[in-house]
């Protein structure tokens, strides 16, 4: 694999649910929009999820640098705002996979969007903070924006602050799914950012012609990736990953290392409509999954290859939870 096509440990870790509901339902849980950022951090009702927030559970938190959020003036900063990044993963008996990917995730993109990272240890220790008083398997999301807010020139010095809220374990999503293509570019893709319109725009302009869900083509024709999350292609021997400006997922950075320990051959290339026919298999991967099935990308039909998702699988369970 030559030097410009390896992939960094960035990244959405993404999936979507085979049903309407379960789709909602994981929209809200991470408020990827910037209004649905702070509602679902308190628990409101979501304009962004028509379904209704969890219930109140004391075993769940929402902690801001650590603490319990008593004033709710103090979240101001992210009631209407964009600029902030994210990460989110789910904890089983304790332990996480991959929090070191986490962790770079959060620190390379608060210096990309606010030139300055609160340091791994502080971070590590809200984490740790938010998840010790609840059940040991939550969902865990931990937001990161700065108190100067946006649409000022100023804020510079300002230190980041972060956001964690824990709920209850998430099911995996099923499938296999169908994905509508639209020609779309995330802004600044390389950052988990809070404040994108287009993810549901498209995925709701999918839902509306028939399909599950919707992958995106860049300005060159190039399969990049899904609303919420990434993807992999298969043909018949190798995984492919698309080479395009994307998030590279926390899940598809463990997939990839524990693919390269297990010796299956990977690689990344362009991959454009008119490859879609000659594929083996498709998948979409994000913090929920490994890989669901994708059967179909607009009108042309892809197998389904359950040996290749039973890799991606084998992959990601090959990485070995640790505690925070």
């Amino acid at each position: 694999m030559s030097k410009d096509n390896t992939l960094n440990d960035k990244g959405p870790d993404e999936a979507i649910v085979k049903s309407g509901f379960g789709r909602r339902r994981f929209l809200h849980m991470t408020g990827l929009t910037s209004a649905a950022a702070l509602t679902s951090a308190l628990a409101m009702p979501s304009a962004h999820a028509n379904t209704a927030p969890p219930p109140a559970n004391s075993d769940f938190v929402l902690q801001l640098n650590g603490s319990s959020v008593d004033d709710v003036s103090a979240l101001e900063p992210l009631a209407f705002a964009g600029f902030a990044h994210a990460t989110y993963f789910q904890l089983r008996n304790n332990q996480a996979r991959a929090l070191d990917l986490h962790l770079k995730r959060l620190r390379d993109a608060s210096i990309e969007l606010y030139g300055v990272a609160l340091p791994d240890e502080q971070v590590q220790s809200y984490l740790r903070a938010a998840v010790q008083v609840g059940p040991p398997d939550l969902s865990v999301i931990a937001t990161i924006y700065s108190p100067a807010g946006e649409f000022t020139a100023t804020g510079h010095d300002a230190m980041p602050q972060m956001l964690v809220r824990t709920l209850g374990p998430w099911p995996a999503p099923k499938g296999p799914l169908t994905l509508a293509a639209f020609e779309h570019e995330r802004d600044l893709p390389q950052v988990k950012h809070v404040g994108e319109v287009g993810k549901t725009y498209y995925m709701r302009q999918a839902a509306e012609q028939g399909f599950d869900d919707a992958v995106f083509i860049d300005c060159r024709g190039r399969i990049s990736e899904g609303t919420i999350w990434n993807l992999a292609f298969w043909d018949g021997e190798a995984v492919i990953w698309p080479d395009a400006a994307i998030l590279l997922g926390t899940t598809m950075g463990i997939v990839r290392r524990q693919l390269d320990r297990l010796g299956v051959p990977q690689r990344v290339q362009e991959v454009r409509r008119e490859d879609l026919s000659g594929l083996s298999g498709a998948a979409v991967m994000n913090s929920l999954t490994p890989g669901i099935a994708v059967n179909g990308i607009g009108d042309v039909p892809i197998p389904e290859a359950p040996d290749f998702i039973a890799r991606l699988h084998e992959a990601f369970a090959a990485e070995t939870p640790t505690p925070l």
